[in-house]
């Protein structure tokens, strides 16, 4: 009930007005979010590759509706990945960029998956030239078709195109059979939007259950998992798994985010697992927020008491 709630509030108008209105939310927001500007994600990048960690880029925003703001979210991309690049912290995918497809274009009245299409690709070019790979997110459980056909159309240029699959979601198990191709990368995740109950599992344990079953097909496939999650059973699971597939450390990886679980991310980075940190960064920061509060409810009594605090 908690978790429907919160994911109703990070599409209300009215809530987002209120958080963002109050000084003290930037202080929760600091703790999830590398900062406003270029400049900021590329600094606390190198303070997490200093720390022997990987990267993941995420500009935030999501849901444009103008072929302009679409292309500027696009040029925001490729010059962040060449100022990663500029500072050596691009080579070898150390750290690598998120595109919601949304965010460059995908929601739009006319030619939506034409032009998200058309910007991944060219985040995808800048980002082989910086010598690092991009990963397209998933989003709304209605767009997981479109987002599909714009990797597969994509992958026949950049076969290291990753693609984000929500466990939350029935279908993922099928998904995962069809993407876990040689070569193919492909994160797991739980899910962080709302769904009816037709498209996705309704409980915890039951969305537990269906990252486990895709957790295993990603793992004995010929592909490269990404294995998001903060769950430490679903992280033993996943070890236990790499072992039984005779998987090597290097041929796959565990991602947490930014903020979330410092400790256990240099402490699974310190036995030789590769972990990946999710880093956020711009201004458009609610419905993150508020997805992350959705997601790890133990953050929701962190931020009612930093309201109260304020008063």
């Amino acid at each position: 009930m908690l978790r429907r709630m919160l994911l109703a509030a990070s599409d209300s108008d009215r809530t987002r007005q209120l958080v963002t209105s109050t000084p003290v939310t930037r202080g929760l927001v600091a703790r999830y979010v590398a900062g406003e500007t270029t400049a900021d994600a590329v600094q606390v990048t190198r303070d997490l590759v200093a720390g022997g960690l990987l990267v993941s880029l995420d500009h935030l925003g999501e849901d444009t509706e103008d072929p302009d703001q679409a292309a500027a979210v696009t040029a925001e991309y490729t010059g962040l990945l060449g100022q990663l690049a500029a500072a050596g912290l691009a080579r070898d995918g150390r750290a690598e960029v998120s595109v919601k497809p949304s965010a460059v274009g995908l929601g739009l009245a006319e030619h939506g998956v034409k032009t998200a299409t058309e910007n991944i690709a060219r985040i995808c070019a800048a980002a082989r030239q910086a010598g690092t790979t991009v990963t397209v997110d998933m989003e709304e459980h209605g767009w997981v078709d479109a987002t599909l056909r714009i990797v597969a159309e994509l992958r026949a240029d950049y076969p290291d195109l990753g693609c984000v699959i929500q466990a939350q979601l029935r279908r993922s198990a099928a998904d995962c059979a069809t993407l876990a191709t040689p070569g193919s990368r492909v994160r797991l995740c739980k899910g962080a939007y709302d769904a009816p109950e037709s498209a996705a599992y309704p409980t915890k344990h039951a969305v537990d259950r269906s990252y486990a079953r895709c957790l295993r097909v990603l793992m004995n496939g010929p592909g490269y998992p990404m294995l998001a999650t903060h769950d430490q059973r679903l992280i033993q699971i996943a070890a236990a798994q790499a072992a039984l597939a005779a998987r090597s450390p290097e041929s796959f990886e565990f991602q947490m985010l930014y903020g979330v679980r410092p400790a256990e991310q240099r402490r699974l980075a310190s036995t030789g697992a590769q972990v990946r940190v999710y880093l956020p960064y711009g201004s458009d920061w609610y419905r993150y927020l508020v997805r992350r509060l959705a997601e790890r409810p133990a953050n929701v009594s962190f931020f009612l008491r930093s309201l109260a605090t304020a008063r």
